[in-house]
């Protein structure tokens, strides 16, 4: 006698178990104790209340074998998805396609494209970004200790990855948070996305891609980065633009300014500190996903590290992590300076 046979017999539920034909299917377990004598009743009525196991799928099942049990829901879902596999294909192919040629492109662009090119042009990058000859010698620094460890070209894979994915988000993000500042049912019905999208953990992004995209497609990893990637860019966005002073929108509304004229030239450049903290967020989250997304794939740095953790090699995992690491202040501090340097342009005005 399973534990909730009582309960299925109270709420008459025992025909529609049974399918009518009489009692339902007995357990291997059922019927083992009942030819060893004992009878499972007596054993499930020598169980404390300590014992007593919580109504799930598989407990009700035992005694009701017409309720699902929980691999049956799993199953379901699995098959549901991949019967409309082939629809979301046709749907989501073509607009995904283009990433996949950006990462390609840059990919190339940034391996095959000769040190003594490349370092000069990432240094040019930082200073028209931060104009802070500091931050310009930090990147020469921690590139060139990055290709005299072997680790150049995996670090240029590295950061086309990221250059595409931030960008890509910056593309999208900005957009979506305007509109969700100027739209408070907009904004409430994307809350709830954005916090599903920031808890979700990072490996659950991968499953359903995988069933979607070939694993040889940049895509299936650049999708993966860019979706747990966007949230800060969007949150920040969309708080910066509602944070801009009522005073000075008023102040715009005297002057006669139309809705994209205040946007373009009061409140977005109002709202720039808080978006670069955003874009900010948004490369540091895009760099801790490229590592995961290695399992997937992705080149890089993170495949050293799964090759470290896979083979057990402490050394390779544990130098391909510095690396990570020295990427991300590199990446950090650049884009700190860029916001250190927006915030006085403002002060100063």
């Amino acid at each position: 006698m399973a534990t909730y046979d009582g309960l299925i017999d109270g709420l008459g539920l025992r025909g529609w178990c049974s399918g009518g034909d009489g009692p339902g299917t007995m357990s291997m377990a059922d019927l083992l104790a009942r030819t060893q004598g004992g009878g499972a009743g007596a054993e499930a009525s020598g169980k404390s209340l300590w014992d007593l196991p919580f109504p799930s799928l598989n407990a009700l099942a035992d005694a009701c074998p017409a309720i699902p049990r929980t691999r049956d829901l799993t199953v379901g879902l699995e098959r549901g998805f991949l019967d409309i596999r082939d629809v979301l294909r046709v749907v989501v192919d073509p607009l995904t396609q283009p990433l996949s040629w950006m990462l390609r492109e840059m990919l190339w662009l940034m391996t095959t494209t000769p040190w003594w090119i490349m370092i000069p042009l990432l240094m040019l990058v930082a200073w028209g970004v931060s104009r802070s000859w500091r931050v310009v010698a930090m990147v020469a620094v921690i590139i060139g200790i990055l290709a005299f460890v072997d680790h150049y070209s995996e670090a240029m894979q590295t950061l086309a990855i990221i250059f595409v994915c931030a960008f890509i988000c910056v593309l999208f993000g900005v957009p979506i948070g305007i509109a969700m500042a100027r739209n408070a049912r907009l904004q409430r019905t994307m809350t709830p996305v954005l916090d599903m999208l920031q808890t979700l953990p990072t490996f659950v992004y991968l499953i359903p891609l995988i069933f979607l995209f070939s694993v040889t497609e940049p895509k299936l990893y650049g999708i993966a980065i860019i979706l747990y990637a966007i949230v800060p860019v969007v949150r920040m966005t969309d708080l910066g633009i509602r944070l801009v002073d009522r005073d000075v929108i008023e102040a715009a509304d005297a002057f006669g300014l139309t809705e994209r004229q205040k946007l373009m030239n009061v409140q977005i450049p109002l709202a720039l500190p808080n978006i670069m903290a955003g874009v900010n967020q948004t490369i540091m989250m895009s760099l801790a996903m490229v590592v995961i997304a290695s399992l997937v794939s992705a080149p890089g740095l993170g495949v050293l590290v799964l090759r470290g953790i896979r083979n057990l090699e402490l050394g390779t995992g544990l130098v391909a992590g510095l690396g990570i690491v020295l990427l991300a202040i590199l990446l950090d501090r650049v884009t700190k300076a860029a916001l250190i340097r927006i915030d006085a342009s403002q002060s100063g005005h």
